[in-house]
């Protein structure tokens, strides 16, 4: 069991402060690790803070002064991790950056919060930056972490990591005072101090500065660790980017809260390995990532024998029955109790073993709603996974689900300490300690976010159920009406869709039109497997996405969605009528969809207004489309395609829906 050290905010109310303490009460438990040339390494909360205090002085040696902005660019690496705490205490500010940026978008960042000093990860990043510099001359000092194919730049302002903590070591042994110095400097430090900014992942224009005290970082993380019981025995692998604020919550916040040990997987490409070989015990991921991790249970199940085929199919039934009961401890039979622990032996438990999940005592998914179906398949196989409501603007947490009272149809009622209300219109509002202190250099938008008495608009619609459950519809300014009065909410009708293995991204089109249609993105790995068992030959993404057998493996998908939503009064009028599947894949670079993944529906209403035209007009089968592309190199091209356009068939609303609705 973990000791319960819940620091009081009167005394360690910073996380340098906790930091201090970290290293004191927890000096050889491990702090973080990371998998490097195919070995985990290791740091004890101890040697983290020698880390931390080592390039903290040097840095000071460097001239970097207190509001210093501080940009992050990189992937999950320690020193990453470790620079913001290094920022924070000598004054400076963090400034986390999405690592994925093109140099357009990374430069708009760095000049809006007048960062001056740069911590990098590797030679990309860094030559990125140094191209940003071109035209900011503020960017004054960069530091980077992997010095591989750095040996040769002679850069003005340039410095390894550990030539940086080299000058500060050199400090600290030639003078008491300056440790001294140091710590006096973190004992001033005050809950009010801004801890971080974050930028929004800019789904309606320009990204925008969050900026977050250390009350509310710290509050928010030390209420949550609280509520689900974590302590410094739990272990969180980190793989979603640092500038998100789910990571920075997690990996950071709550790791200093509690004093559990944060791992970084040695790429992206392994973190399924790394995350089988750490086995954490606290998870979380968007939705996005439970839909891959399905996607590829299924694709490995169609290349399984018969026997297991069967084997698995028939368990999961068992699962699908009972499992989500057994878990939330309700009554189930000896029989059924039976069959799901023999379950449990030959598949349940293997499956979450290879998936890296079988030590998970809470998973967390959230950003956007996730597929009921995908929901229940997890927890039926008994991984605890919960959905939670949050916001940067909350430093995550607005709603959880406890335990006991798991739904896949809302949120959960309002976390610790967050009030929750509804307004006239429907907008879901919410007041905590993790209220942000304001957009940066944005007062127009603060006060348009922030009420004076605290409240903040979230932007979503939602109701509050008769168990104090929030519920979420929709975005507000999504959230539309057929011209028969009939509601569209076009993301719950996305994620219906995106359970299917072969879907990775839909774009429902509806409000203001007689019937519902949508663009479907193919899963190229589920696709593409299924090409391969079926000897389909194909040359491109493009050339799979055309073919006629995929076009009907899309529509029978649709179709099922609409047999469900007519299930379901309330939006049985949204059903799909006409759908086509695009001829490319939705790209954060052309602007489609942010760095997290979220539809930026304007952008794609503009660029592809002749499918959105051709879907509304039933005499077309087929529709031509030139589409402006990016290249990984960073150069344009364009992509001519034409695209066919399917009708489906849509569903009666049921008599029994509709008699629950009447009711």
């Amino acid at each position: 069991m973990g000791t319960d050290h819940t620091p009081a905010a009167s005394t360690e109310d910073t996380f340098p402060k906790l930091l201090l303490r970290n290293a004191k009460i927890y000096a050889n438990r491990p702090a973080m690790r990371e998998k490097d040339l195919g070995i985990w390494q290791t740091w004890t909360w101890s040697q983290v803070l020698d880390e931390v205090r080592a390039c903290a002085i040097g840095l000071q040696r460097l001239g970097v002064k207190p509001g210093v902005k501080v940009a992050i660019v990189g992937d999950n690496r320690p020193r990453l991790y470790w620079t913001v705490a290094i920022a924070q205490s000598i004054g400076a500010i963090p400034v986390p950056v999405y690592q994925d940026s093109v140099a357009e978008e990374m430069g708009y960042v760095l000049e809006h919060a007048e960062v001056t000093v740069v911590v990098a990860e590797d030679q990309e990043q860094v030559d990125k930056v140094l191209q940003i510099r071109e035209d900011n001359d503020k960017l004054a000092l960069i530091l980077y972490d992997d010095p591989r194919g750095l040996e040769e730049y002679t850069v003005k302002g340039l410095h390894s990591f550990e030539d940086v903590q080299e000058i500060g070591r050199k400090a600290l042994a030639g003078s008491p005072d300056v440790e001294t110095k140091w710590l006096d400097g973190i004992a001033k430090g005050k809950g009010t101090d801004t801890s971080v900014m974050l930028y929004t992942s800019g789904t309606t224009g320009r990204p925008k500065g969050v900026v977050l005290s250390a009350d509310n970082i710290l509050i928010s993380a030390r209420n949550a660790c609280k509520f689900e019981g974590l302590n410094e025995t739990d272990e969180i692998i980190a793989y979603l980017p640092m500038a998100w604020v789910g990571d920075h919550i997690f990996s950071f916040g709550q790791s200093y809260t509690a004093g559990f040990c944060v791992a970084c997987p040695e790429s992206p490409e392994t973190i399924i390995q790394d995350l089988r070989e750490i086995g954490p015990t606290y998870y979380f991921a968007p939705p996005g990532v439970f839909e891959n991790v399905l996607t590829t249970v299924m694709i490995r199940m169609e290349d399984a024998s018969p026997l297991k085929q069967k084997m698995f199919k028939y368990f999961l039934g068992v699962a699908e029955r009972v499992g989500e009961p057994i878990l939330n401890g309700e009554k189930v039979s000896f029989k059924d109790r039976v069959l799901y622990a023999i379950g449990r032996f030959l598949v349940y438990g293997p499956l979450l073993n290879n998936l890296g999940f079988s030590r998970v005592k809470i998973g967390y998914t959230a950003g956007e709603a996730i597929g009921p179906e995908m929901f229940r398949f997890y927890r039926s196989l008994g991984m605890n996974l919960k959905q939670l409501y949050g916001q940067t603007e909350a430093s995550v947490f607005v709603t959880i689900q406890p335990d006991g009272e798991i739904r896949s149809d809302t949120v959960g009622p309002p976390g610790p300490d967050v009030e929750l209300k509804i307004a006239d219109s429907g907008e879901v509002l919410y007041r905590s300690p993790g209220v942000f202190v304001e957009y940066y250099k944005n007062a127009k938008a603060t006060k348009e976010t922030k009420t004076k008495d605290g409240w903040v608009h979230t932007g979503d619609v939602g109701f509050i159920d008769g168990m104090g459950h929030l519920r979420i519809i929709d975005r507000a300014k999504d959230v539309g009406h057929l011209n028969d009065g009939t509601l569209f909410p076009p993301k719950y009708i996305e994620n219906k869709l995106k359970f299917f293995p072969n879907i990775k991204e839909a774009v429902a089109f509806g409000h203001d039109r007689d019937f519902s249609t949508a663009f479907i993105n193919i899963d190229l790995d589920a696709v593409g497997n299924w090409a391969e068992r079926n000897n389909v030959s194909y040359g491109s993404y493009q050339e799979l996405a055309a073919h006629p057998d995929v076009y009907s493996m899309i529509q029978e998908n649709i179709e099922k969605v609409n047999k469900d939503l007519a299930g379901e009064p309330d939006v049985a009028g949204g059903q799909i009528k006409r759908f086509l599947i695009l001829h490319k894949e939705l790209d954060p670079d052309d602007g489609e969809i942010t760095r997290t993944r979220k539809v930026r529906r304007s952008t794609v209403n503009e660029r592809y207004k002749p499918l959105i035209d051709a879907l509304y007009d039933e005499k077309k089968e087929r529709q031509h489309i030139s589409t402006e592309v990016t290249f990984e190199d960073g150069r344009k091209g364009k992509l001519d395609a034409e695209v066919e356009i399917r009708s489906v068939e849509t569903f009666p609303v049921e008599q029994a829906a509709l008699q629950e609705a009447a009711e």
